[in-house]
């Protein structure tokens, strides 16, 4: 008894050891963020695993590997940092102008963006690899002196290969992740258009499965809202040559799907053979609202003329006043009258006393008070 009341509670973690965990889950457990969690999974510094349906998981045996890695935690949070524009400059030694200009003609790649406030499009860079694009010495003549006048004339042209280079990393980390042909050709879907994607595959089946498949994007929100608007310019390819491409892709990537897996589809039940329904029996008896066989049908009530007690209200006005019933009835016609009897003589009333003057004069309810003439 003292043995079970001293022991100690059995921590969460030991409970459900050898359960995968959810992303967000496994950054807490490794002390990384959720954006550098990602970027570990892009560059295959931790593995997931798909758990049928719920989206990625991480095991506890990978997370024991990434702990015992050389250098944890410390070396790999410098693998995964991640810059802007001005700090990514700083690391190059050139100006935030020259490095904007590198990064639209595709010679440093994004790995990452988001939305500011005034919702412009911020990109991000990991850092190791500027350091290793300002180390190698074959790029010295983009970092000094001046941009070669082929590259100034795409610059002036307005040319921007950002979207276009962060779209071929992202696909390269999607394909590395598929495990099946159906999933590779959803990550090369991915970046198409709705409308490519119903004329590439006119199957609805097929269809469904592919957007069941799809990766999500890096941004939620309302369909119709200005953040996944911007974001699904960025995520959608709009080069003719990277749309050429991805269809091909799609196209060859769909012929293996079909030959390693048919799209599921629903399972048609045989159709059971129609019971026959039994026909209502005739009653006994009719309703009790309705008329008896025998009586003559209702006439119908003449167009404009109305029922109810305003009715024969109304008609009672037009004919005229009814008949006085005492001299039509044949009792007041038929019996005789009995005879009037002689009335006494009435006894003779004493004379009134005279009014006095103030009497005569005062008003009353009955006497005409006004001095004016009356109107004719």
């Amino acid at each position: 008894m003292s043995g079970t009341l001293s022991g100690k509670r059995p921590s969460r973690t030991a409970t459900t050891h050898g359960a995968p965990l959810s992303p967000s889950r496994a950054a807490r457990e490794l002390g990384l963020k959720r954006r550098e969690f990602d970027l570990a999974v892009h560059l295959g510094r931790i593995w997931t695993t798909e758990d049928g349906g719920g989206g990625p998981r991480v095991t506890r045996a990978e997370i024991d590997r990434v702990r015992a890695g050389e250098g944890f935690p410390g070396e790999l949070k410098e693998c995964l940092k991640i810059v802007g524009t001005a700090e990514g400059a700083a690391l190059m030694g050139v100006a935030g102008a020259r490095f904007t200009r590198l990064a639209r003609l595709g010679r440093v790649i994004p790995v990452d963006f988001y939305l500011n406030r005034y919702r412009a499009v911020v990109w991000l860079y990991r850092a190791e690899d500027l350091r290793r694009f300002a180390a190698d010495e074959a790029n010295a003549p983009l970092l000094d002196g001046r941009t070669p006048d082929d590259l100034r004339e795409r610059l002036e042209a307005g040319v921007d290969l950002r979207p276009r280079a962060w779209r071929g990393r992202h696909l390269g980390h999607l394909l590395d992740r598929a495990h099946d042909p159906w999933a590779r050709a959803a990550a090369m879907a991915s970046f198409l258009d709705p409308v490519q994607i119903a004329e590439l595959v006119p199957d609805p089946y097929e269809r469904a499965h592919l957007n069941r498949l799809r990766p999500a994007r890096p941004v939620h929100g309302a369909p119709d809202s200005p953040i996944v608007q911007i974001t699904a310019r960025v995520t959608t390819a709009d080069d003719p040559d990277e749309i050429a491409r991805l269809r091909a892709g799609v196209r060859q990537t769909l012929a293996e799907a079909r030959e390693h897996r048919p799209a599921p589809r629903p399972t048609t039940a045989p159709e059971a053979e129609p019971r026959p329904v039994p026909r209502p029996s005739p009653p006994d008896s009719p309703p009790l609202d309705s008329p008896p066989l025998d009586s003559p049908p209702r006439e119908a009530p003449a167009p404009g003329k109305r029922r109810g007690l305003l009715g024969r209200w109304r008609r009672r006005r037009l004919d005229g006043p009814p008949p006085d019933r005492r001299s039509t009835s044949p009792e007041s016609s038929c019996s005789p009258q009995p005879p009037c009897s002689p009335q006494p003589p009435s006894s003779p009333q004493p004379p009134s006393p005279p009014q006095s003057p103030s009497l005569r004069n005062s008003p009353s309810c009955t006497t005409e008070t006004n001095s004016r003439p009356a109107r004719s």
